[in-house]
């Protein structure tokens, strides 16, 4: 395959950027998005030249560190897909393809194509976990929960904190992501002790680091790749003026 790539090129935070343009002319529709550019950083290493710098991890959709911007598209143009998880067969020989990072305030872009994702750890450190020494595991039926409860907890849980529902948000909102770690223990009996002051600290910390508010474009729902509803913005709503 040959594509012809537009790729953003920025030193540091502070540095202006641009697009740079490279025509790969080798590649193999097999490949994934993350290994056309290894293909590329090779030949750049070669050329004593910078390589492109991106987050890459798990290479499996798993952890979602690898995401960034492709022709418009947040992660992927494949439907629920994450980046690494996106080949080359999804474009057509010859196509040219715009690859830039997230652009959110609260996503400092750190070098080309990484973006400081911080701002979602430091919302997770305020209160996205159960304070309480388990001990041993618990007898499996010593705490009753539903079945359709437990599968709701879950589907929460499965957030993997890609950063993509900030990125396509014209806001600029982390609200799902922030909703998905607060009603995940919201449903379950373990999380109901803290849930309060879970609520209100996560929150707040959320606004304090600049993401914008949620106007319910369902966006977010619309790229994230673990396919988490919006319906959990309303459960972190409902629980928030609750505290309050």
């Amino acid at each position: 395959m040959k594509l012809t790539l537009h790729i953003w090129r920025q030193s540091d935070v502070h540095a202006k950027g641009q697009f740079e343009t490279y025509v790969l002319d080798d590649l193999d529709s097999h490949m994934s998005v993350p290994e056309m550019l290894d293909h590329l950083n090779d030949k750049l290493i070669k050329e004593r030249k910078d390589p492109i710098a991106f987050d890459s991890d798990c290479r499996e959709g798993i952890c979602g560190q690898c995401g960034f911007v492709i022709n418009g598209h947040v992660l992927s143009p494949e439907e629920h897909a994450t980046t690494c998880q996106t080949h080359l067969r999804s474009f057509k020989d010859g196509d040219v393809l715009y690859l830039e990072p997230f652009r959110a305030r609260a996503f400092p872009i750190k070098k080309d194509l990484c973006v400081d994702r911080k701002a979602l750890d430091r919302i997770i450190a305020k209160g996205g976990y159960i304070s309480v020494n388990t001990g041993q595991a618990p007898e499996a039926n010593g705490i009753l929960i539903s079945h359709d409860q437990a599968e709701r907890a879950f589907d929460a849980a499965a957030c993997i904190g890609c950063g993509a529902c900030v990125a396509v948000c014209k806001n600029a909102s982390a609200a799902l992501f922030t909703s998905a770690k607060i009603s995940h223990l919201v449903l379950l009996p373990q999380g109901k002790p803290e849930a309060k002051m879970r609520t209100i600290a996560m929150v707040e910390q959320m606004d304090k680091e600049g993401f914008g508010a949620c106007t319910f474009t369902e966006a977010c729902e619309a790229v994230c790749p673990q396919s988490i509803s919006i319906s959990h913005i309303v459960m972190m709503n409902r629980e928030y003026w609750k505290s309050v």
